[in-house]
């Protein structure tokens, strides 16, 4: 397993200790019926080893944005990382109780220009938006396999809202030039990520809003 030369210690620790804790904020649901699992295990896996890579991309992407002087997008790229290891947590909690064993490779993370990482990071959430996680949600729809859909389910809720934080962050990229740091905030439970507290429940978990975590 290859450390992305961007990706800080302290961070990478975080997520070490994230995974370690994985799932603690699904919610505690019945064994699926005895049904064929592999299909939907290898999904888990495959959705496990994405977000271990998105983890640690956007946090190379958070240290190029810092270098070129755009604070609030390395802001928004840490808050999207942290979603990432929350996510990546999730399914290895699925992947365990299926009997499965969590792995990943983390690749060093192909990082270009601010712009263009928003872009790559743009097209990727989309995918797992339109493409990915709607496949895996209707394999484990057909397998029975509640706790994969619950964990699909928020990845995929928070990936949308990811796609538009960074489009709107693409779109004003010239104003965002010699930002400051802004704190987002992001559910330790689904991982959803917002730059506004306005609401008393997680929009994608319903849990109480103090379950969320600063991160700027």
């Amino acid at each position: 397993m290859t450390t992305p030369r961007f990706v800080r210690p302290a961070a990478l620790a975080l997520f070490v200790a994230v995974i370690a804790v994985a799932g603690f904020g699904l919610r505690s649901i019945e064994a699926a019926p005895a049904t064929s699992t592999a299909k939907t295990l290898d999904n888990l896996n495959a959705a496990f080893n994405g977000e271990s890579n998105a983890h640690a991309r956007y946090l190379a992407f958070a240290a190029k944005a810092g270098e070129e002087g755009y604070g609030e997008v390395a802001s928004l790229f840490r808050a999207a990382a942290r979603a990432e290891s929350i996510h990546a947590a999730n399914h290895a909690a699925v992947i365990k109780k299926l009997g499965g064993v969590p792995k990943a490779d983390i690749q060093v993370p192909d990082v270009k220009s601010t712009k263009e990482n928003l872009e790559a990071a743009i097209k990727g959430e989309s995918y797992e938006r339109d493409t990915m996680y709607p496949e895996f949600l209707a394999q484990a729809r057909k397998e029975g396999q509640r706790d994969a859909i619950q964990t699909f389910n928020f990845a995929k809720s928070v990936e949308a809202e990811h796609a538009k934080l960074y489009t709107a962050a693409l779109d004003n990229l010239g104003a965002l030039k010699g930002s400051q740091a802004k704190p987002f905030y992001v559910c330790t439970v689904c991982g959803n990520t917002t730059a506004q507290m306005n609401f008393e429940k997680c929009p994608v978990c319903f849990n109480s809003k103090d379950k969320y975590v600063q991160v700027s």
